[in-house]
């Protein structure tokens, strides 16, 4: 994966799911919460994290310190994702693909947070397998981090950007 440097104070985080888990122990029941949070600049960096704690606010807190650690950064040409990608994580897959201007984001809940995050405007996506958000939101990172910007194609294999677009 491609690790991203970035300001940290230009950040925007977005919960994508809050659960609430309930351990029965001798007096009755305990709740704690897990949180995956979104994180992203608007500008091709993106990352999620995981936090577990006993009050959702601290949860949340969490979520986002384990969201900096695993920023990447995601070509953005023209408000679009450069070409179609396919991501998997655990039973989640998805798909990504371009669209024209004006179109917005086509794509699900745990998704959309990912792709808002990220800066991309203009995209279809698809998601298949497992609607956990957790996979989701992992598949989709994955496919994002996969995508390979146009001029950095043209230079590993040595040919003009018009070769790479026209064949």
């Amino acid at each position: 994966m491609n690790k991203a440097k970035v300001n940290e104070a230009e950040l925007k985080e977005r919960v994508v799911a809050i659960n609430r888990v309930a351990k029965v122990v001798k007096g009755g029941r305990r709740f704690s919460f897990s949180a995956i949070v979104v994180l992203g600049d608007g500008k091709g960096v993106v990352g999620q994290g995981l936090g577990k704690a006993n009050e959702v606010t601290d949860a949340i807190a969490k979520a986002i310190e384990d969201a900096k650690k695993n920023l990447v950064s995601v070509p953005v040409i023209n408000d679009t994702v450069p070409h179609e990608i396919h991501g998997k994580f655990s039973g989640g897959f998805v798909f990504v693909k371009p669209a024209a201007p004006g179109t917005g984001i086509i794509a699900g809940g745990a998704m959309r947070a990912v792709l808002e995050a990220a800066g991309i405007h203009n995209v279809l996506a698809k998601s298949k397998g497992s609607s956990n958000p957790h996979n989701v939101v992992k598949a989709t990172i994955d496919a994002l981090a996969q995508m390979r910007a146009p001029h950095a194609v043209a230079f590993q294999r040595s040919v003009k950007m018009t070769k790479v677009f026209n064949g």
